[in-house]
């Protein structure tokens, strides 16, 4: 299946794309030079606080549709970057997504990849992929926290054995390609007790913490921290000796932040 892009928005550079099978998907282009793609029609993980899966599952993308977010931007855009970091969940669709990258790879284009890990098959096969940086969405350590985040109930345990097993085989530099993503929420994952299992588990191989601000969205009840607690937090993560990387003015944009695109849908 083939895709056209259908719409770009004034206010910022997300593009809506049509299938043939009439659904409609996204990407953003931010940072100048790099494009977030979306992997699936809807996401199965249902993150409570994301927007992109609250309309449900569809289907995953074929590599194609994958590769045509690009194709079709590309003669316009400085495009040096691929972020697998849209719509979707990566692990569920990681044949396609490998496929892909060997295309994107061929461009000399770099490749990054976001997800929760889910399903443990593909999260393996993305880790062992050719890729220029995976980040590992967390949001919560304890089990009371991951149910007030996730619909799926999936089994974090099992997927931390398996990234840490991974990690445990890398050299320091290549390890420098990983990265744990939290997202901040108020009174749900903002504790000293949540950030400390963070920070243990950042320390323990030296991976970089990409800590987010919270962008709302009219889907979810969560609503970001403070300023205050934002930067109370960083300096936390940072006592700790620990890497932090904070959000930019992309990641909360109102149209084309993380978690706010709703399009995919019939």
């Amino acid at each position: 299946m083939k895709l056209r892009k259908r719409y770009q928005s004034r206010l910022n550079n997300l593009f809506i794309y049509e299938t043939e099978d009439g659904f409609h998907v996204e990407s953003v282009f931010y940072r100048g030079d790099t494009l977030c793609v979306s992997t699936q029609v809807g996401c199965p993980i249902g993150c409570r606080f994301c927007a992109s899966g609250s309309k449900g599952f569809f289907r995953n993308l074929s590599a194609e549709e994958i590769k045509q977010q690009y194709i079709l931007l590309q003669e316009n855009f400085p495009i040096k970057g691929i972020a697998i970091a849209g719509i979707g969940e990566p692990s569920f669709n990681a044949n396609a997504i490998l496929k892909a990258l060997t295309f994107f790879k061929g461009k000399k284009l770099k490749l990054t990849i976001t997800t929760t890990g889910f399903p443990d098959k593909g999260f393996q096969k993305l880790l062992s992929s050719e890729h220029d940086g995976i980040t590992l969405s967390i949001h919560g350590f304890s089990k009371t926290v991951r149910e007030k985040l996730f619909k799926l109930n999936f089994p974090f345990k099992k997927t931390l054995s398996t990234f840490e097993n991974h990690i445990k085989q890398l050299s320091k530099t290549k390890r420098k390609k990983y990265q744990l993503g939290y997202l901040l929420l108020d009174g749900v994952n903002d504790s000293i007790e949540e950030l400390s299992k963070l920070a243990e588990l950042a320390k323990k191989y030296s991976l970089t913490v990409m800590l987010m601000m919270y962008n709302p969205v009219e889907t979810s009840p969560f609503k970001p921290v403070s300023p205050g607690k934002y930067e109370e937090s960083f300096k936390f993560l940072r006592r700790h000796g620990i890497r932090v990387t904070l959000s930019n003015r992309f990641r909360t944009d109102p149209l084309g932040g993380c978690g706010t695109l709703t399009i995919a849908r019939t």
